[in-house]
């Protein structure tokens, strides 16, 4: 019987709960082991989202005691340099802010990888906060599973933000369980908390396509998937992905970044990669966020809401197949207006 995983970030630094004191007191504690060698290079991009980031570089100050890192700032050409409240956190961990010409996720990524020094590579979201044990669970599943050189972290919501907070933690929780493998890997991959070994990295290359403007991380996993191999999920190593956007909002947002991921299946399909789910699989995932929602701090208006952005995915999919011309200009106008 397939385990079903439901953590809460109980331990996870929350924006109002933590006080830059009670952050120094750890930080003081970690600086002692800033001589060792580092366990993983954290590797964030941003682009005008310097306010969430805080929280996120807040949250990696709490894991100072459990591993030893670098994190690894990438501004994708923001509109405003990293504000002093950022670069502060020099002081604290070692922390590199790269600054480059706005060319979208993917570059922005690859170019902390060429800044990196770790053996272990963490890409987490600027909007992400990491659970207190996160980084001691990675570095324990990292020394345990030599054979392992990809890692997705378990990624949940934020219930605490409302009916979209509790949306999201629906999908993320019924995307991981349905995709777990009884073997402990899983068939899926989200960059917003993802590992892999240096060694499998071509440093100067890069690890994410750039012609991938969405769903870089789904046109790696078919890349995995092609060479025989699959990242072993770690239950434990716990990130949390905070929305912050309102209800239409983040259903206008879901419907462009799927009509933008048409290019990247374009490229698995031109491979001869299936990676898309069948009817089956959605309506079975279906029927398991419905058996999630009954739980009383996601709620059944969550399922409902997610059935909405998924349809409005499927439309908006549908529509950069079928629709004239769906790769060239009109496509660009119809994506703008999303």
């Amino acid at each position: 019987m397939k385990t079903h995983y439901d953590f809460t970030l109980n331990s996870v630094t929350q924006a109002s709960g933590v006080t830059d004191s009670s952050v120094s007191r750890q930080l003081d504690a970690g600086l002692s082991s800033a001589g060792s060698s580092l366990d993983f290079s954290i590797i964030v991009a941003v682009y005008n989202d310097w306010a969430r980031l805080r929280e996120c570089l807040r949250s990696l100050a709490q894991q100072m005691a459990t591993a030893s890192f670098e994190v690894i700032i990438v501004d994708d050409g923001s509109r405003e340099t990293a504000p002093e409240y950022i670069s502060n956190w020099k002081n604290r961990y070692s922390l590199t802010i790269i600054r480059q010409a706005h060319a979208g996720i993917s570059t922005a990524r690859n170019r902390g990888i060429q800044a990196s020094k770790a053996p272990v590579l963490v890409f987490v979201d600027a909007d992400c906060r990491l659970d207190l044990d996160c980084l001691r669970v990675l570095n324990r599943t990292v020394g345990a599973s030599p054979e392992q050189h990809f890692l997705q972290l378990h990624l949940v919501g934020d219930c605490a933000n409302g009916s979209v907070g509790k949306a999201e933690q629906l999908r993320l929780m019924t995307l991981q369980n349905h995709f777990l493998q009884p073997n402990g890997v899983i068939r899926y991959l989200n960059a917003a908390g993802f590992a892999i070994r240096r060694n499998k990295v071509d440093i100067e290359a890069g690890l994410f396509d750039p012609i991938a403007i969405r769903a870089e991380d789904t046109l790696l996993l078919a890349n995995l998937i092609r060479s025989g191999e699959l990242p072993l999920f770690v239950p434990g190593a716990i990130v949390q992905h905070a929305v912050s956007l309102r209800l239409l909002p983040y259903l206008r947002k879901a419907m462009r970044s799927a009509y933008l991921e048409g290019r990247t299946f374009d490229i698995i399909s031109s491979v001869g990669l299936g990676i898309r789910v069948s009817h089956r699989e959605r309506l079975n995932m279906l029927r398991l966020a419905w058996q999630f929602s009954a739980d009383g701090n996601i709620g059944r208006l969550a399922w409902f809401i997610l059935v909405a952005r998924q349809a409005l995915h499927w439309i908006a999919r549908f529509s950069y197949q079928y629709l004239p011309n769906p790769r060239g200009s009109g496509s660009r106008i119809l994506a703008n207006c999303l």
